[in-house]
């Protein structure tokens, strides 16, 4: 069985967007799961960090600089590193860049990274609907954040009119073409857009933090819409990389197992996809050789994502070499 790798997001946007509300709501309706926070500020005292304390399992807190400055890929690594060890039992690290970080080196240094037990969990750009165009005006390289976002939360819907809202969707939609956009009202955002919590077995002393009970009242599930698909024949490697590296408009995650007819025991690929990033990890299988796979996005035309899973199944007597080793490509174990 392949390693559970620690699913790493990225949450960037200007000053004043609502990342750490939203990181706060997360935190409030995580459902069981164990957050570990990485919290950047840009001066001396970190008001965020002291925001999200008490509600925290694990966090590691940068302060006096730009996390995109202040360290590099090793120093970026050694944080992480506390959070993702096992004995932490983390099930997701969400990294709180500074209003002022660039996007594009926060993830330059995410791909740097030697940390075997994380992964790409996708970076998310907040973007204030009431200020957003003001601020573009005043600073035009907010544009270009958005380009390398794998997903848009367009936050403080509630402070603008639906023609207002409609036209700041519709210019962040002319900068991040297929990029899917959330539109949201207090940061809000339903936590399994990003991770999957897992049942635990409380043993032993439970912490404050187990006993606390959250407040659902306030829950608002996000927007999104998600597809399922199951074949039990095999599906073509060069077909299902095609579906993944050219992904349908507003599509964000796409999670599961497939069998693409690979003879051994050995051929069991569970996949993880987050935006235009893709990692493939195989694995023996344990049951019934079939394919499952979780699509989720946001204004996804679900009838076109489910089309294109159908064509990727094979009638199981199909020789694509060329397409298995462009797919293992992907894969990083042996």
């Amino acid at each position: 069985m392949a390693k559970q790798r620690v699913p790493v997001v990225l949450v960037a946007g200007f000053l004043g967007s609502g990342k750490s509300t939203m990181l706060n709501y997360l935190l409030a309706n995580r459902e069981g799961a164990r957050i570990g926070v990485v919290v950047n500020d840009f001066g001396a005292v970190n008001i965020d960090a002291l925001a999200v304390a008490g509600q925290i399992d694990t966090m590691v807190s940068v302060g006096n600089g730009c996390l995109c400055c202040a360290v590099d890929a090793s120093g970026l690594d050694a944080m992480l590193g506390k959070l993702s060890r096992p004995e932490a039992g983390i099930d997701v690290i969400v990294v709180e860049a500074s209003g002022i970080a660039e996007p594009r080196d926060l993830l330059r240094l995410m791909i740097a990274s030697e940390n075997p037990d994380i992964r790409y969990g996708g970076l998310v750009q907040v973007v204030d609907a009431a200020e957003f165009e003001e601020s573009r005006t005043q600073h035009p390289e907010l544009a270009e954040h958005l380009r390398v976002a794998d997903l848009v939360v367009l936050n403080k819907a509630d402070r603008v009119g639906a023609d207002r809202l409609d036209q700041v969707k519709a210019t962040v939609g002319e900068h991040a073409p297929g990029v899917p956009v959330l539109v949201t009202e207090h940061g809000r955002v339903d936590p399994s857009l990003f991770f999957d919590p897992r049942p635990r077995e409380i043993a032993g002393q439970m912490s404050f933090d187990d006993l606390r009970e959250h407040d659902h009242s306030e829950h608002l599930h996000a927007r999104f819409e998600s597809v399922s698909f199951r074949a039990d024949q095999p599906l073509s490697p060069r077909r299902f990389l095609a579906f993944l590296e050219n992904r349908a408009a507003g599509l964000y995650r796409v999670k599961g197992y497939v069998d693409v007819g690979v003879a051994g025991a050995r051929s069991r690929f569970g996949v993880h996809a987050v935006g235009s990033f893709v990692q493939v990890e195989r694995s023996s299988w344990s049951g019934s050789r079939r394919s499952d796979v979780v699509a989720i996005g946001t204004g996804v035309d679900v009838a076109t994502v489910e089309r294109q899973l159908a064509e990727c199944v094979t009638n199981g007597d199909e020789d694509d070499a060329g397409g298995l080793i462009r797919f293992l490509r992907y894969c990083d174990q042996d």
